[in-house]
């Protein structure tokens, strides 16, 4: 019995007189074909049927050099240790950290251990210039974007990159590194780690779960969590001690009308149509039903005009105009939901603004100021909050959110770096009171607690 394996544009061929389980036959191809992340599967098999094998899967995969003897210029912390060997155990799997506890560091550390031809995987342009950056102590990085097509040892790209190419880079990589491994379960994004043969697999995230529960298709995907740390396990030693406090801000008078008034319309048409909300999946069938039904549609626009006078509140600019006055001389960044708002309170308060809407040399400056004290605080809506190395700030305020736990840990961690002289960092949520905003704070941090 003999079995010939190759690559083929994001699935694995077995030609020869056998049968394989695991893959399905492909009449116009006379062959076997499953998708490439079953290669091991498929060998495991083949071994043990006794089969001759003769595995040509790896034949494009990219030459590798030693890096071993790279210093990354940086000593790695206990707990980045701990999850290194943890995850060097099977080679897969998750390890969740806090924002702000290092986990490129560690990604890097396994890099260099390894050895092998390295895809980096990120959400945007922004952490793939960041990632290029840091991984620059290896020598040359590709970059594989819509900027740019280069292919080395070690390759940054985002997931829309990866996705578009799947079946092309699939076959050159050794090690898949998914940076907010989150991300990786979606429908269109786990194609990037079916169609690749790489064995090796490390997803880094400070919040795996996902509120349509397709988290659970990351062990399948990359490996199950094989380390993790809270944010108050490295708090004091490792974070900056902290403390969240939340701040309940009454509407005016003419606010609160309208919102009762449009909050009112979509509280009829739910109990009219007796909808129930168990889970987000619930919400998408009504966002689902607007296409069909009029009604569905006003009710939605009359929850969000709702929501934006919540966010929008004239007392939450008044609260932070004492916020910032009681913390002057801080480093502040606050926190927005919608770039309206970012560039309301840019504008009021002379505060630089942060969205994706400026350029990377824009963001890069301010930042650079941010660093050196030349500005004390910054504004932006949810461009901080996944994965970007802000500095050090120890005042965090949440004018407005959404119901998220994950959007909550990543907010709490951007004031969490340690700093000399940094005795304690604060978040500030400012929720007006009186509406359903109450709720959606309360909703994020069970969430978080419950995770925990």
């Amino acid at each position: 019995m003999r079995a010939v394996l190759r690559y083929d544009r994001g699935t694995v061929t077995i030609r020869g007189n056998v049968h394989v389980p695991m893959a399905r036959w492909d009449e116009r191809s006379n062959c076997y074909r499953a998708l490439a992340y079953r290669r091991r599967d498929i060998l495991d098999f083949l071994e043990s049927a006794g089969a001759e094998i003769e595995d040509h899967t790896l034949d494009g995969v990219i030459p590798s050099k030693d890096l071993r003897d790279v210093d990354l210029g940086v000593k790695l912390r206990d707990y980045q240790r701990e999850a290194v060997e943890a995850w060097m155990r099977d080679r897969r799997g998750v390890i969740v950290l806090p924002t702000g506890a290092g986990k490129t560091v560690v990604a890097m550390e396994i890099i260099r251990r390894l050895s092998v031809s390295t895809l980096v995987v990120v959400p945007t342009l922004v952490l793939l210039d960041q990632w290029m950056e840091r991984l620059s102590v290896f020598g040359d990085v590709g970059e594989f974007s819509g900027r740019r097509k280069e292919l080395r040892q070690i390759t940054v790209t985002t997931y829309d990159s990866a996705y578009l190419a799947a079946g092309y880079l699939g076959g050159k990589f050794m090690l898949l590194v998914f940076d907010e491994c989150h991300h990786l379960p979606s429908e269109a994004y786990r194609n990037i780690a079916q169609m690749s043969i790489a064995p090796y697999r490390l997803g880094l995230t400070a919040f795996p779960w996902r509120s349509d529960e397709l988290h659970k298709m990351l062990p399948d995907l990359i490996g199950g969590i094989v380390y993790e740390k809270r944010v108050d396990e490295l708090s004091g030693d490792y974070l900056a001690p902290y403390r969240v406090v939340r701040i309940s801000v009454p509407l005016t008078e003419e606010e609160k009308r309208e919102y009762e008034k449009n909050y009112g319309r979509f509280r009829d048409y739910v109990a009219k149509r007796r909808i129930q909300f168990r889970s987000s999946g619930d919400f998408m069938k009504l966002v689902m039903r607007t296409g069909s039904d009029p009604e569905a549609f006003k009710a939605l626009r009359s929850l969000e005009k709702a929501r934006r006078i919540a966010f929008n509140a004239r007392g939450k600019i008044e609260k932070l105009r004492e916020l910032l006055e009681r913390h002057r001389g801080e480093k502040i960044i606050i926190f927005t939901r919608h770039n309206e708002l970012v560039y309301s309170v840019s504008r009021r308060f002379l505060i630089p603004a942060i969205t994706h809407e400026i350029s990377k040399e824009e963001r890069k400056e301010i930042l650079r100021k941010f660093r050196e004290g030349r500005y004390t605080a910054i504004v932006s809506s949810q461009v901080l909050d996944e994965g970007l190395d802000v500095p050090d700030a120890s005042v965090g305020i949440i004018i407005s959110g959404t119901g998220s736990a994950r959007e909550f840990v990543q907010r709490l961690g951007r004031i969490l770096r340690p700093a000399p002289g940094k005795e304690k960092a604060v978040l500030y949520e400012l929720v007006s009171s009186g509406t359903a905003e109450i709720n959606v704070a309360r909703r994020r941090r069970v969430k978080h607690r419950g995770r925990r």
